[in-house]
């Protein structure tokens, strides 16, 4: 049965009422089948038109109720800025009622708020791609960040009702959207705010996909200031608390966290591979060229990437990985040489040439000492007899085995 405005307004009481913060967070759904019931009630709503229907309700939810008739109208009207706005209108009232209540109140926040920043990415795309300008997402991002402090400030409720679990589900949101729309350094701001705050419970007792998505933009952040040992571990402990089924997710992590774990030294398997695709594509040039020392064949796979790399703001730490690649080429020489001790920089030089690498041998050399520098290989170079001398034990250390190999890179 069709659902009314009164009816509407009397679920939304008893919701309150009972506190059931489920229920309330599913009646503030635009996408709720009693949305379309509401739209075709009213067909063309107007605050002016809806105003009778003020006093309904205890301030705010008269006008939250007001606010969802008219953000459900302009979604069914296909009007994604006009709906943003409203919504927004809709989140601030709630804020209201939000800053005076416990955690019961969280899913409906949680629900809201999503909602808010689907609307404002529909908004944004929907002005682009009719030529206009829209900065939607960066106004959900302002609103988003009143969230997060309303729910930090909570210092009046018991430990188990406090607003403060919801702490890192907001901040989840406000860092995707900063990354939307490239506004990455005002995450700092969010970060330094949650370690000033003491009293927060720990990170552990969150829910898991709180903690997941939270260690994700931890470690893309990282990632982007090339604090590559904190980006491996976060991206790491979100993988591995993602849940199995969240194959996006997975695959949203791994395309940040494989090179890294390529950086030292760790080769995915070919069953991880098989399970993402995308990223079999991407990656499986660099990962053979590397097993074989085909330094030409890297350059090749860097060169036909590189638009896709730098969109993922991947190419520089996939040119630094070039590096094994060629720790693979000055190994595959030594093997050549029976493992010997003593080999003339021209060999190598020659296998750089060979490989369609075009240097002169000084250019060799120092490749050489570079190898040497960064723990790649073992050993020092003879200038005047123009010679490799490799110490007679582990002169190629495995990868793995290194010291802090993300110091060097």
């Amino acid at each position: 049965m069709p659902m009314d405005f009164p009816t509407f307004t009397t679920q939304l009481n008893d919701a309150l009422l009972a506190e059931n913060g489920p229920n309330l967070a599913y009646l503030l759904r635009p996408t709720s089948p009693h949305g379309k019931d509401l739209v075709k009630e009213f067909r063309n709503p107007t605050r002016i038109s809806l105003s009778r229907y003020e006093g309904s309700m205890q301030s705010p939810w008269d006008e939250i109720a007001i606010q969802y008739v008219l953000t459900c109208t302009h979604i069914a009207k296909r009007r994604p800025g006009e709906a943003f706005k409203e919504q927004s209108q809709l989140v601030s009232l709630f804020y209201r009622f939000f800053t005076e209540n416990r955690g019961w109140t969280l899913p409906a926040l949680f629900s809201i708020l999503r909602d808010l920043r689907d609307l404002a990415f529909d908004a944004d795309t929907h002005a682009k791609y009719n030529g206009q300008k829209s900065e939607s997402m960066e106004e959900a991002a302002r609103i988003l960040v009143k969230a997060f402090g309303n729910c930090m400030t909570d210092r009046t409720s018991p430990p188990d009702q406090s607003r403060k679990w919801g702490v890192y589900y907001v901040v989840g949101l406000v860092l995707k959207s900063y990354f939307r729309v490239k506004r990455i350094s005002l995450s700092k701001n969010v970060l330094r705010a949650l370690d000033a705050n003491t009293d927060m419970p720990p990170l552990s007792t969150y829910p898991r996909s709180h903690q997941v998505t939270y260690r994700y933009y931890l470690g893309m952040l990282s990632f982007l200031n090339e604090e590559y040992s904190k980006a491996e571990q976060e991206l790491t402990l979100a993988f591995y608390h993602c849940h199995i089924d969240s194959h996006s997710n997975q695959e949203r992590i791994l395309i940040y966290l494989l090179p890294l774990r390529i950086l030292k030294g760790h080769l995915p398997s070919p069953e991880l591979m098989n399970r993402f695709p995308l990223l079999q594509n991407l990656f499986t040039p660099f990962i053979s060229a590397i097993r074989v020392g085909d330094v030409a064949a890297y350059d090749r796979a860097l060169e036909l990437s590189e638009r896709r790399l730098v969109e993922l703001n991947l190419y520089l730490t996939l040119e630094k990985a070039r590096e094994l690649c060629l720790r693979g080429l000055f190994r595959r020489v030594w093997v050549a040489t029976d493992k010997g001790t003593r080999i003339p920089i021209s060999m190598f030089h020659s296998s750089l040439i060979i490989s369609g690498i075009d240097v002169s041998q000084e250019e060799a050399e120092c490749l050489v000492a570079n190898m040497i520098y960064k723990g790649l290989m073992r050993g020092y170079i003879s200038h005047e007899k123009q010679m490799v001398v490799l110490a007679s034990n582990n002169a190629f250390p495995r990868l793995s085995d290194r010291q802090a190999p993300f110091a060097l890179m």
